[in-house]
Order: structure tokens, then C-alpha cells, then sequence
């Protein structure tokens, strides 16, 4: 390829990222909020966040882009420009999944440490701040991979919009060249570099979080004492559970 179809396939990548943080920053706010209101005491937050998720989840993301961009602003007036249409739509579909991954992890969470928060008067904010979520979120991390590698994938929709991302990009040098084995072939590799990156950036953060809620080291039992639990049933249980 020339210099210059490279510098196109460049501008589509730095495109497809600023697409790829913008929508999962919202996504990710979005889940949270979501996430958290669906574990609320009051059944109309319940409601209205469950709500939210389902209608998000049931509709197709490339028809929420085309929904966005082109009957918004029909509808409200709104003009979005390609950019934020596009984060708009993704952030708040894959925002919905999340969401789930949110209220599943919450609830994971042992009934005993809520109990022992509302025994300490915690209020239910400082509950969820303290207690909940520095064990929850660690939890977390792992679907939020997997959901953030699904999200770049779907940043390739975003070029039904006329968007110069990644695959809107390829396109246009597989049309100049008459190459679609070798600009496809490419893309496969670009995309999947970075999946492996955001891969093992989020593998580091899984670890840093769940360094910090590590458990307390287990107490070394001696061979004597196994050997008097075995005799007694008494005497190792605590040191080996």
C-alpha cells in the first residue's frame, strides 16, 4: 500500500479507539447506575432500571446507530454528529449488559457482610461503598473483558454512518486496490492486536483489585497436629479451612 492509503487505515484506527474509550466510559457508568438501582429497596427504581436493560438488550445495536443518528433528530431535533451518535448508541446498549454484570456480582456478594454493615449502622450508601463493591467489583473484571472485546467488535457498525473508523477505512483502500483478501487480512490482525492489548490490560487490573481484598494467610499445621484431628476430629479445623 502507498503512504497515503496507510495514514487512511492510521486515522481509522485512532477513530475506532476514541469510539472504543468514549462508549465504554459511558457503558460503564451506565452499567453501574443501572446495576446498582436494580438491588434498590424501592420496586420503581427496580423497575424502571430493569426496564432499561431490557429494552437495551432486546434491540439490535446497529439499528439503535441508525436510530440515533438518523430519527433523533427527526424526532427531537437533535443533530448528533457521527462521533457521538455512535457512543451514544453503543454506550448505551453494551451499558445494558453490564448492568447485569453489575446486579450479578452485588449479589454475590455474602449476605453475611450486608448484615454485618446494617449492624454497624452503616447507611445503605455506605454499605454499598465499603462493603459491597470493593468485593464486588474485583469480581467484575472478568466479564467486563470479555463485554469490552465485544464492544470493539461492534465499533465496526458505526461505519453504516459514513464514519472513517477502522472497517469504514479498510474499506475505502480494499476499494483502491482490488485486495480484499490482503486489506481484510489486515483488519483481522489490527483488531485482533488490540483485543490482546485491552486483554491484558484488564487481566493486570483484575490482579491489583483482588490484591486488595485478599484473605488472611492460612496457619501452617504441623504433621502432629493433622495427626490428632485424624485421632480426635478436633484440634487442625482451624487451621486448615
Amino acid at each position: 500500500m502507498t503512504s497515503g492509503l496507510w495514514e487512511l487505515v492510521l486515522k481509522g484506527i485512532w477513530t475506532t479507539l476514541q469510539l472504543l474509550v468514549f462508549s465504554a466510559l459511558l457503558g460503564a457508568a451506565v452499567a453501574f447506575v443501572a446495576g446498582v438501582a436494580r438491588t434498590h429497596r424501592l420496586w420503581i427504581v427496580r423497575f424502571l432500571a430493569g426496564l432499561y436493560t431490557e429494552v437495551f438488550r432486546g434491540t439490535s445495536a446497529l439499528v439503535m446507530i441508525f436510530w440515533v443518528f438518523f430519527v433523533l433528530p427527526i424526532a427531537f431535533g437533535w443533530q448528533l454528529v457521527p462521533m457521538w451518535a455512535g457512543t451514544l448508541a453503543l454506550g448505551l446498549t453494551y451499558g445494558a449488559y453490564g448492568s447485569e454484570i453489575v446486579r450479578g456480582a452485588l449479589k454475590a456478594v455474602d449476605p453475611a457482610q450486608q448484615e454485618g454493615g446494617i449492624a454497624l449502622s452503616f447507611t445503605p450508601w455506605q454499605r454499598m461503598r465499603l462493603i459491597l463493591l470493593p468485593q464486588a467489583v474485583p469480581e467484575m473484571i472478568p466479564p467486563f473483558s470479555n463485554l469490552l472485546i465485544e464492544l470493539l467488535k461492534g465499533t465496526a457498525l458505526v461505519s453504516v454512518m459514513g464514519m472513517g473508523d477502522l472497517a469504514f477505512s479498510g474499506n475505502l483502500v480494499r476499494l483502491a486496490l482490488q485486495e480484499s483478501a490482503e486489506i481484510y487480512s489486515y483488519l483481522l490482525v489490527i483488531y485482533f492486536v488490540i483485543a490482546f492489548l485491552l486483554t491484558r490490560l484488564m487481566r493486570g487490573l483484575e490482579k491489583k483489585l483482588k490484591a486488595g481484598v485478599g484473605k488472611a494467610p492460612q496457619r501452617e499445621v504441623s504433621a502432629h497436629e493433622l495427626k490428632r484431628a485424624e485421632t480426635t476430629g478436633v484440634g487442625a479445623a482451624g487451621g486448615a479451612s
